[in-house]
């Protein structure tokens, strides 16, 4: 079975494996109990999320014609964009009979109706404001004109194009972003540092005595601590940075040690190499600021662990400043990834430079290059591998 650690970005902190994430995700802001309102979809709302019809519970949706001439000139591709602009026309096939153009197609049990609409130009009042024959003008004219057909509703302009939010304000027309898929529950990006105070002092002793940890049931928690959770706790007299092993069911002592010449600084550091060096997790996510040690504490992490792994390897984005690509950059395929592998290279040396050229451990690191044990790969050739037992970063 692939082992696999991950790096994101944030101030370093750990969010650990073996839980699932708790996030929500939010409706569109009028979208609530209560009266029915008519939505009318931009574009980009549907490049965005070809599923958005399923969200926006009893209320009506309508489309202009003009978004889907807009949908057809994204259909090739292979980007996501294009992909979702193909599922929705097949979506759309599949719910279209004869009343989407008249009294609106049922999109079935707690949803609202459907409708195609047509605007043979720009109104006046849009034509006055905004004189330049182009897609978002017509689509205000379409909201325009709903509007005014149905006084007794409220009708929104769903658009995801801050632009056209702002014209239609403008002009009196309701607004807003199409944010169904933004969490709002940030809590499951757990703190790296989490302090607990008014701890039984007797019981950070026992943490310190005992290398196995304490029972959970020890302490009275408010809340059951989540899998791999680290956190430092607090008694009128001492302290301790602990974890909370899910395998054991324990709270353990996290020590600040060395690895492969790397000393952790603060307590996130020393949380991230707890469950980095920890094989029963799986996966590992750490977050932080350019600069706050993600990918050396991961490295060094891995080289720690090296005789338990069959190879340790490090996967790097390919993200340029200018339009060239790789394939016009000189040289073989190795020649031509090294600039974009520079910041790996430049952790390998910083750890090299900790350890000291005479150490054992730098020729351990020579020697699982040579053997292509420490691989640094560019991350789009990792895809449609299958890699075992490795230590992926």
């Amino acid at each position: 079975m692939a082992t696999t650690k991950k790096s994101e970005e944030k101030t370093t902190k750990t969010t650990t494996t073996k839980a699932e994430s708790r996030g929500t995700t939010r409706k569109p802001k009028n979208v609530k109990a209560g009266s029915k309102k008519n939505f009318i979809l931009d574009t980009n709302v549907i490049l965005h999320d070809y599923k958005c019809l399923d969200n926006f519970e009893e209320n009506d949706i309508f489309i202009p014609f003009i978004v889907l001439e807009e949908l057809d000139k994204f259909k090739k591709g292979s980007d996501q964009i294009n992909f979702n602009a193909r599922a929705f026309v097949r979506e759309l096939d599949l719910i279209t009979d004869d009343d989407l153009f008249t009294s609106g197609a049922d999109l079935g049990v707690g949803k609202g109706n459907l409708y195609i609409v047509n605007a043979s130009g720009v109104n006046k009042k849009i034509y006055d404001a905004f004189p330049e024959k182009i897609p978002d003008n017509r689509i205000l004219s379409v909201v325009d004109d709903i509007a005014t057909k149905h006084p007794q509703m409220k009708t929104v302009l769903v658009s995801k194009d801050i632009n056209l939010r702002m014209k239609a304000r403008s002009l009196g027309i309701l607004a807003e972003d199409y944010i169904t898929d933004k969490v709002t529950n940030i809590d499951i990006f757990d703190q790296g540092e989490v302090v607990i105070e008014g701890v039984n002092p007797d019981l950070i002793d026992q943490i310190y005595a005992q290398n196995g940890g304490v029972d959970l049931d020890a302490f009275s928690f408010e809340t059951q601590p989540d899998p791999n959770q680290c956190f430092i706790l607090k008694s009128e007299r001492n302290s301790v940075l602990a974890r909370y092993n899910p395998f054991t069911m324990k709270i353990t002592r996290v020590d600040k040690e060395n690895n492969f010449g790397i000393q952790p600084r603060n307590a996130e550091q020393a949380f991230a190499f707890e469950v980095l060096n920890d094989p029963e997790v799986k996966l590992v996510g750490l977050t932080g600021k350019a600069g706050t040690g993600k990918t050396l504490l991961a490295l060094a992490s891995a080289l720690k662990q090296h005789k338990i792994y069959g190879q340790i390897l490090l996967a790097r984005p390919i993200v340029s400043l200018s339009n060239k690509d790789l394939g016009y950059l000189p040289g073989d395929e190795k020649q031509k990834v090294a600039p974009y592998m520079q910041p790996l290279f430049d952790n390998l040396n910083v750890i090299k430079t900790q350890l000291g050229q005479n150490s054992p451990d730098v020729r351990v690191i020579e020697e699982l290059q040579k053997t292509g044990q420490l691989e640094i790969e560019a991350l789009a050739f990792i895809r449609g591998r299958s890699l075992t037992e490795t230590f992926c970063i």
